[in-house]
């Protein structure tokens, strides 16, 4: 049995300096893969978009930039308010996505519950994977 902990917020996509447009996201963590983070955009389109990442990655970048690469994550404030902006690259193109700080910050705090930091090998089962293979 696995939990699934969720958050449908609206993110921004920044197109310039000066215009961006309201994109509906859903947040995704399961504790059967507890290393990843999940992102759809675009949640009640035909064509959903899914990114897929380290979850230590985003709990960094709500701190401090980081990433390299298809994904790079890091704090800033936009009009007055904090924001984590997401660097988002793949062979079809590049997006600049803005989402609410405070929002991404209390989801993450309930992954953090479900799967504590240094305890997601433990979720996996491979320890008893590897018991049970060696016992045959």
């Amino acid at each position: 049995m696995f939990t699934v902990v969720e958050r449908e917020l609206e993110m921004r996509l920044v197109l310039s300096p000066e215009h961006a447009v309201a994109v509906p996201a859903r947040l995704g963590y399961r504790t059967d893969d507890p290393y990843a983070v999940h992102i759809t955009f675009h949640i009640n389109s035909q064509f959903p978009v899914h990114w897929t990442f380290a979850r230590e990655l985003l709990v960094e970048g709500v701190f401090r930039p980081c990433g390299q690469g298809d994904v790079r994550v890091w704090p800033t404030k936009t009009e007055g308010r904090g924001v984590v902006l997401m660097a988002l690259s793949s062979p079809d193109g590049d997006a600049l996505l803005e989402a609410p700080a405070a929002q991404v910050s209390a989801w993450l705090e309930r992954t953090l519950r479900a799967v504590p930091p240094g305890t997601e090998g433990e979720q996996l089962g491979i320890d008893d994977g590897l018991a049970q293979l060696l016992a045959q």
